[in-house]
């Protein structure tokens, strides 16, 4: 049971914007506010959730929007920082889309938000998975900055949504 489950926007937000309400966190960003990586924070409590499923025998895969090797490695380190579980840390190489990345490693849950600050359905990686594949995978959408608290812990209430 693979689980992949997008990092930024999803499970990761900024520490500027702690306590504020999630519409304002997305028209910040609309409005082009970018705060510096470094500050960036777990939504909620991300890392638990995440920590139950792996609990429950789940190989987690985080997908980033970072590209390069030292956004990579601090996206890791944020991972690290904020006591996310173990897991393999996945990235979008030179001309590569989300969609690419997915396909590559056929999760069994794809969990993302809906991309609501940077255009909605078109930046998503699911709707872009060819068919065949999708059809494998069950997608999971959160409102962006919202986090996944909501979500049950156990996998099979998990494969029910």
């Amino acid at each position: 049971m693979k689980i992949m489950v997008f990092t930024e926007g999803t499970i990761f937000s900024h520490s500027n914007w702690l306590g504020l309400p999630r519409e304002e966190i997305v028209q910040r960003v609309k409005d082009g506010e970018r705060p510096d990586y470094a500050g960036t924070i777990p939504i909620g409590n991300a890392a638990q959730k995440i920590q139950a499923w792996r609990n429950v025998g789940a190989e987690i895969l985080y997908l980033t929007s970072r590209c390069s090797p030292d956004e990579v490695e601090q996206a890791w380190q944020i991972l690290q920082r904020c006591g996310f579980p173990e897991g393999q840390l996945l990235f979008r190489l030179e001309e590569e889309e989300y969609k690419d990345v997915a396909e590559r490693a056929q999760p069994d849950i794809l969990i993302e938000d809906d991309c609501e600050s940077i255009g909605g359905e078109i930046e998503m990686t699911y709707p872009h998975i060819r068919p065949e594949i999708k059809a494998g995978i069950i997608s999971i959408v959160v409102k962006e900055f919202g986090g996944i608290d909501h979500l049950p812990d156990t996998l099979t209430e998990l494969f029910s949504r």
